[in-house]
């Protein structure tokens, strides 16, 4: 029975492999989770709590690398990350070490793995978007040895990379099989959180670490859109990156604010009907360029973070200042039509698949540079 260990820093990684891991812990693998990062912040609302409920059946591993710090510098908790890997994997030593996307928990993955000669496998590597998040997104790929990828364009991007093709594989992304598959009613959602509102716009705003020194500006920016554009508004905290505790200090001014309710975290699942229903997205989340997208939900991206990451004609694109935010806020369209392209539903049973592949385990972990002819 193959060992396979994967690892979890934020709601948002946790809510695409979920369906990976619940598909493969009832079949013939040893799964195991490493939980750290937001997960085991107060702040966020210590949501390892719920991923103890969805996987009671495998083993959890909490790793806490930031001492309750949720601002702390993000190479702090690179390499205290690394240096509670590099401890634990030399105990478990798993067949495949699974990451996901840009964090720089995802990065400490890779390396302590790949340190230890154990396979890497990367989801969504490939992509692209603006700031340091894709810097990080692509060293893991250099690191990784097995590549489970969105789309045909990331693809191609590994491939120019260097990356050997025989070790690409195009699955999806895991969010479309929660899409397809088990989104509860938005009654449900609500009253859950116990949100009152007929109708509202969602705003995530993380902060951009390569612009620390412009955040409390441009947050304030953001907040003086939203509050003129007389819109109810689901606000959910941002992640945990450098300046994060500048973008909350400021978030705390809304608290007596009648249209804005605001969360420290929301269920993946849940969060993805809100978001289906919602009249826009507002911020500079993923969130807007990968799954409002899928639904249709228009998006008003701002700033630099997600530069490059989708040109999908329901995405306007603004700068960080409150007149172009409120402009765009009062043009947006009530529903666009729901793209395709990031699988059909069955990304779990692709990624169950490729590892049935005897030929996946035989993949070295000493990796060549592949030139492009």
């Amino acid at each position: 029975m193959k060992k396979i260990s994967f690892l979890t820093g934020t709601r948002a990684d946790f809510g695409k492999i979920y369906p990976i891991i619940h598909l493969l812990s009832k079949n013939k693998f040893n799964i195991e989770l490493i939980v750290t990062g937001m997960h085991l912040l107060k702040i966020y609302g210590y949501t390892i709590n719920e991923i103890y409920k969805k996987l009671s059946n495998i083993k959890i591993i909490p790793l806490y690398n930031q001492d309750g710090n949720f601002n702390s510098r993000m190479d702090l908790i690179l390499s205290n990350t690394i240096n509670q890997l590099s401890y634990y994997l030399n105990e478990s030593n798993p067949d495949l070490f699974v990451v996901h996307g840009d964090r720089p928990e995802t990065l400490a993955g890779s390396i302590s793995a790949s340190f230890n000669n154990i396979l890497v496998g990367h989801i969504e590597g490939g992509e692209v978007s603006g700031t340091i998040d894709e810097s990080i997104r692509h060293a893991v790929s250099k690191l990784a040895h097995i590549h489970f990828v969105s789309n045909k364009e990331s693809e191609k991007r590994l491939i120019q990379m260097g990356e050997n093709k025989k070790s690409i594989f195009k699955i999806g992304s895991g969010e479309v099989d929660i899409i397809k598959n088990s989104l509860p009613d938005i009654k449900e959602v609500k009253k859950y959180y116990n949100i009152n509102f007929e109708q509202y716009a969602i705003l995530i705003f993380h902060p951009v670490t390569t612009e620390f020194n412009k955040i409390k500006n441009q947050v304030k920016e953001v907040l003086r859109a939203v509050k003129l554009s007389k819109q109810n508004y689901v606000i959910i905290n941002s992640n945990n990156d450098f300046g994060s505790a500048i973008i909350m200090d400021e978030l705390k001014t809304l608290e007596l604010e009648k249209n804005f309710l605001c969360f420290p975290s929301i269920r993946f699942e849940f969060f993805l009907t809100l978001l289906k229903e919602a009249k826009f997205i507002l911020g500079n989340s993923s969130s807007g360029v990968r799954e409002a997208p899928v639904f249709g939900t228009p998006t008003i991206n701002i700033g630099s973070r997600q530069n490059n990451r989708s040109k999908n004609p329901s995405i306007n694109n603004v700068s960080i200042k409150s007149s172009k935010i409120l402009d765009a806020i009062q043009k947006v369209k009530s529903r666009n039509r729901p793209i395709k392209g990031f699988g059909n539903g069955n990304t779990a049973e692709k990624f169950f698949k490729i590892l049935n592949n005897e030929n996946v385990w035989k993949i070295s972990r000493q990796k060549k540079f592949n030139d492009i002819i």
